[in-house]
């Protein structure tokens, strides 16, 4: 299951007795206070690792009506040190899909596109608000004889509370910026071009 890591903030108020003079203080003494509190640095949970039988369920919304346009169950089916398979069903439809992640859950093949090395939208651990990175891959889909170049950035947002159902979470928002381009050397049918486009993700429990 994809695994949130979560932001704990432990405060640690430190208190300092004050030891009493023999003698009373004289009237040009300065007035003592208390040390004002301190706070321990904040601390990142660990990401869990994927067991098969993990699942979760995406609803897929309106955004005027919020109506529920379809659901969808990804299932965890196998591990391996390097490798993490799952299997799509969509609610309603017989037929399944199948994707294979690496362990940072990059998408390497979903069965019908193949991404070299991955396509670059997992997480880079730990995650902080302002981290970001860069990607490029090869996306390879050999049954229609087509090939993309693509690159892009990540950037953590920001991070924020998600309630759901199963209940609340510590999330982080990602901010991913893709461009596509396809080579030149492609079937006649096809011709070179660009998109841009941009897509936010919670990195969720």
């Amino acid at each position: 299951m994809l695994r949130c890591t979560t932001l704990a903030t432990i405060s640690l108020l430190a208190t300092v007795s004050l030891l009493s003079a023999q003698t009373a203080p004289s009237e040009s003494s300065p007035p003592t206070s208390s040390p004002p509190a301190v706070e321990s640095p904040s601390t990142v949970e660990p990401m869990e690792d994927a067991r098969p039988g993990d699942h979760w369920t995406y609803e897929l919304r309106d955004d005027i009506s919020g109506e529920v346009k379809s659901t969808i169950t990804n299932t965890v089916t196998d591990v391996s040190d390097s490798e993490i398979s799952t299997r799509s069903a969509l609610l309603g439809s017989p037929n399944f899909g199948y994707q294979t992640f690496d362990r940072s859950w990059n998408l390497i093949n979903n069965g019908i596109w193949r991404y070299t090395p991955n396509d670059g939208t997992g997480i880079r651990a730990p995650l902080a608000v302002g981290k970001t990175w860069s990607f490029k891959s090869t996306d390879l889909n050999s049954t229609a004889g087509i090939s993309w170049k693509r690159a892009g950035t990540t950037k953590v947002v920001a991070q924020e509370s998600v309630t759901t159902r199963a209940g609340t979470f510590g999330t982080f928002k990602l901010e991913v910026h893709l461009k596509f381009k396809m080579p030149t050397t492609q079937p006649r049918n096809s011709r070179p071009c660009c998109r841009f486009g941009t897509r936010r993700r919670s990195i969720t429990g």
